[in-house]
């Protein structure tokens, strides 16, 4: 049975090459599906992950008439890129996006997530940034930030997910 990975995309610049780390997860054996929040969408090709991983990106609530959201469950989550607006609102359980929304609802149901910040150093020294780190950690969410380094490489990303779930 294939795993299913979500992978979920903030508006940041490490977005617009998220299809590099959904074929780094593919080769690795997992079933990837994408969810993006409204500014995430503006850095991705829709029609391209479309194609790669045999579903739409997700990028909104289910409407009302729609019984599933049309998602396997998962069996993991990489929030990345996450950005500072999102982890903040994950971390205060402001669910106005279906992707924030998501990673609230997943973190509940004790699904591994590692998330992935990138973020302006001026942003990571916020006095709300920290705090909230610390938050979702207490929510069982692995955090892979160094605010020396941009954003790390999606080989990273993906060795850190491997670690996570062997533990």
């Amino acid at each position: 049975m294939t795993k299913v990975l979500y992978v979920i995309a903030c508006g940041a610049p490490a977005a617009s090459d998220v299809e590099t780390f959904v074929k780094l997860a593919q080769s690795g054996g997992w079933r990837v599906r994408v969810i993006a929040t409204p500014m995430g969408v503006k850095f991705l090709d829709l029609d391209r992950l479309a194609a790669l991983t045999g579903g739409p990106v997700r990028t909104d609530f289910r409407q009302p008439h729609e019984t599933s959201n049309g998602l396997p469950p998962a069996d993991a989550v990489v929030a990345a890129p996450v950005t500072f607006n999102s982890i903040n609102k994950w971390a205060l359980g402001l669910a106005d996006t279906v992707a924030v929304g998501m990673l609230c609802e997943l973190a509940g149901m004790g699904v591994p997530i590692l998330a992935v910040p990138q973020v302006k150093a001026e942003l990571a020294s916020h006095p709300a940034f920290n705090p909230n780190l610390d938050t979702l950690r207490a929510m069982g969410v692995h955090v892979l930030f160094d605010p020396a380094v941009h954003m790390p490489a999606w080989e990273v990303v993906l060795a850190e997910l491997s670690t996570l779930l062997d533990t």
